[in-house]
């Protein structure tokens, strides 16, 4: 494994008997005689993991120690010291040492100490990485009314612990709002399980929520946790809880109501603090109706109810999610962005997508990859719309005449500044408006452009 090394030391010997050892080893080596060079040094290329003596003149280690870390948090650092005390160590663990080595040094162990701080910092990028997808992948987009309205039911929701209910057509983005109200809650740094009750089997429902004791039933060859479980501390998603059995319920209903439950096959009580967060796209009150949802559950769920609004609802905003979806595309296939013209989110604007959020999706990977151009027209969308494609009336397309004279706004000064490569002092002027006020409205509109630069 690869990686940039920082030793910081005022000994000679050890300096450069650690850089001979970790060079032999592969690694980009730098030493410090001082705190101060060190911070210099680290300043100029910060490395991957520093090596850094406790006890120096000028600035001591831990000094060193705590600018690195609020600085380049990414940095892993292992201290080292000849007059090591328990008390020193905490402290150094405290303020974010990876480790800590007693001198006389055990070069064996610092090399393997190295290279597993290294592997931990490759686990961090990759866990900060991840995160950036999930949230990216999981962005509300939208600048509609409606969209707005989510957004504020989703940021009164999310702080609290309270229970949430998401209705919705399939393909609207109910797990997307179970996400976002998961990531602004108290509860982001713990875990977001997710069960889809409709997918798994009705005999399996139970074990995979509360798991099973070994030799619960025939199979069962050893214990198993459930999601309940995995969830505790965090949030657990029940998407379509409406196909969910009613035993199921029953027992759901009951860890609701006493944060415990029992494992298939077992006795003891498993206590849990999850919250959850559940969605379905049937009609509540016509399942309780028909005896196939039961009362109670529904009430003890219910307690902040969230509807999502179908697509055909919010058309104002396919341009932005038809764009959204290009890039993550893009970026996922490891392909070059494709522009689209204004004329093919008009056509795209106008399609019923009774598959919602979901279908549109689909519909501009499908154009990613069929259109070999670099700019997706018109005549490109319409041959790959579903059979029975219905062009609306433009009349239907907007709410309110305040949000068809934005959506008109957004795209002519996205055409303008597209056309003066990105220039928005040189667009202000086309546009005979102040530059500040170009700006709010940019921002205001939410007007996405790419720099022809």
């Amino acid at each position: 494994m690869s990686g940039n090394i920082c030793i910081v030391d005022d000994e000679p010997s050890i300096l450069n008997t650690l850089s001979s050892i970790l060079e032999d080893e592969g690694y980009q080596v730098a030493i410090a005689k001082t705190g101060g060079e060190a911070l210099k040094v680290i300043q100029m290329e910060p490395p991957d993991v520093v090596i850094l003596d406790i006890w120096m003149p000028e600035i001591d280690g831990l000094e060193v120690l705590k600018r690195v870390r609020e600085q380049f948090p990414n940095t892993m650092v292992i201290m080292m010291s000849g007059h090591g005390s328990v008390e020193t160590a905490v402290k150094a663990t405290k303020l974010g040492a990876y480790d800590y080595l007693e001198k006389p040094l055990d070069l064996e162990k610092v090399t393997i100490l190295v290279r597993n701080a290294l592997h931990q910092r490759k686990l961090e990028e990759e866990n900060i990485n991840l995160r950036v997808k999930v949230e990216r992948h999981s962005q509300l987009v939208g600048a509609s009314s409606v969209m707005e309205r989510l957004r504020q039911q989703i940021a009164a929701a999310a702080p609290t612990h309270s229970r949430v209910l998401i209705s919705g057509e399939n393909g609207t983005g109910k797990e997307l709002v179970a996400r976002a109200i998961h990531l602004q809650s108290p509860r982001h740094n713990r875990p977001f399980i997710e069960v889809n009750c409709a997918a798994i089997p009705e005999t399996l429902i139970e074990t995979e929520l509360f798991g099973h004791e070994r030799g619960a039933f025939t199979g069962a060859v050893s214990q198993k946790r459930g999601k309940f479980d995995f969830a505790d501390g965090g949030t657990l998603f029940l998407d379509e809880i409406g196909d969910m059995s009613l035993a199921t319920q029953a027992k759901v209903l009951r860890v609701l109501e006493e944060q415990q439950f029992t494992r298939v096959g077992g006795g003891k009580l498993i206590k849990v603090n999850v919250r959850v967060l559940a969605a379905s796209n049937k009609e509540f009150r016509h399942e309780i109706e028909k005896g196939n949802f039961r009362e109670d559950l529904f009430y003890r769920l219910n307690v902040l109810p969230i509807e999502i609004p179908p697509l055909r609802a919010r058309r104002e905003d396919i341009p932005a999610l038809t764009k959204h979806f290009l890039k993550i595309h893009a970026e996922e296939q490891g392909v070059k962005l494709k522009e689209i013209t204004p004329e093919a989110l008009d056509a795209l604007a106008r399609h019923e997508w009774p598959g919602n959020i979901r279908e549109l999706r689909n519909q501009v990977e499908r154009l990613m990859i069929m259109v070999p151009k670099s700019t997706i027209e018109v005549d490109d969308v319409l041959p790959f719309m579903p059979r029975g494609f219905k062009r609306v009336n433009p009349m239907d397309v907007y709410d309110s005449l305040k949000d068809a004279r934005h959506a008109f706004e957004r795209e002519y000064i996205a055409i303008r500044l597209r056309e003066n490569g990105g220039n928005v002092s040189k667009t202000a002027d086309d546009l005979k408006i102040e530059r500040s006020h170009l700006h709010r409205r940019i921002k205001d509109l939410n007007v996405e452009f790419r720099s022809e630069n």
